[in-house]
């Protein structure tokens, strides 16, 4: 198949590239390059470096006539949304509307969408939470995910483009950028290295589920054998950690005497998410295969190999 990735030079994306590339596809990726990083595209992957927010991609859409699009490219700081909804909807909202007036145009047969499992639901009682519970999201970001599911639907309608959203947990191991929530492995085991002060917010007793890249990027890859319409699936772990535990697994990889050190609460922070992933297994045939303590302690490992290469 001839696949787009946006967001292809990023965390996730770059990892589901390699995966799509070794699975025979051709992959194209449009990233701008304000998160993703060029070192992380795969020498045969074909990139274009635009935002998605660019009129101008219908050329690339009409010229080369994808098969599936992955939407992976985001505004993906929470906080940043919090501070500034207007610009978190304008890249996660305008933007992702641009390509899917785009896909139709040219035909893409099927999107792909990464929404957020850690975000969407809010609070709630009912974990680990299924698809079918009530979404509530207390960020813009969360705000502007469900949004986009909620477009898909009406495309699927309109103009029967199909569409497989898969809500991710907190996402993590190499290549993560500090960015957004799930970005507090990446944040802590650069600090660690650094000899800094890692301060966990609160009590630290805040739950999330944390599911490794490479289950994500199969998750994904997996994706492609939907022949749904519309279907939505949860990625992650069905299990709630917590952030104390997290550090603890991370600072007796890289700095066995750092102690542990507890700042302000972050205000807003939802305090749980957990993912229920039954449906994800039947329809998917897919289930995490990284344990949380086995997939910590290698994304410690390649950020201290990191830093070594740099030094």
């Amino acid at each position: 198949m001839k696949i787009l990735v946006t967001g292809g030079a990023g965390f996730i994306g770059s990892h589901l590239c390699d995966g799509l590339l070794a699975d025979g596809h051709q992959v194209h990726i449009v990233d701008n390059l304000s998160t993703g990083q060029e070192e992380f595209i795969a020498r045969t992957a074909v990139f274009h470096r635009a935002d998605i927010g660019d009129p101008e991609l219908a050329g690339l859409f009409q010229r080369e006539r994808f098969d599936v699009m992955y939407h992976l490219a985001a505004q993906i700081d929470v906080r940043a949304s919090v501070a500034d909804p207007v610009a978190d909807a304008r890249t996660n909202v305008l933007g992702s509307l641009n390509l899917l007036q785009q896909c139709v145009a040219s035909g893409v047969g099927r999107v792909v969408f990464a929404s957020t499992g850690g975000a969407i639901y809010g609070d709630t009682e009912h974990r680990p939470t299924p698809e079918d519970a009530d979404c509530r999201p207390v960020s813009p970001y969360g705000i502007t995910k469900l949004s986009l599911e909620k477009y898909l639907h009406f495309y699927r309608v309109q103009h029967g483009l199909a569409h497989t959203v898969l809500r991710f947990g907190n996402v993590y191991g190499p290549r993560q950028n500090p960015h957004g929530e799930a970005g507090v492995v990446a944040i802590f085991c650069k600090r660690l290295l650094a000899g800094e002060p890692a301060v966990i917010n609160g009590d630290g007793l805040q739950s999330r589920d944390y599911v490794h890249v490479s289950d994500v990027a199969r998750a994904c890859r997996l994706a492609l054998a939907v022949d749904r319409e519309e279907l939505t699936c949860n990625v992650g772990t069905g299990v709630e950690r917590d952030v104390v535990a997290l550090f603890r697994i991370l600072r007796d990889e890289l700095a066995p005497d750092t102690p542990e050190r507890f700042g302000p609460a972050a205000p807003g922070e939802q305090r749980t998410s957990c993912l229920d992933i039954r449906h994800t297994r039947a329809v998917l045939g897919w289930q995490p295969e990284v344990s949380f303590e086995d997939g910590l302690r290698a994304t410690a490992r390649w950020f201290r190999e990191r830093q070594g290469g740099r030094g």
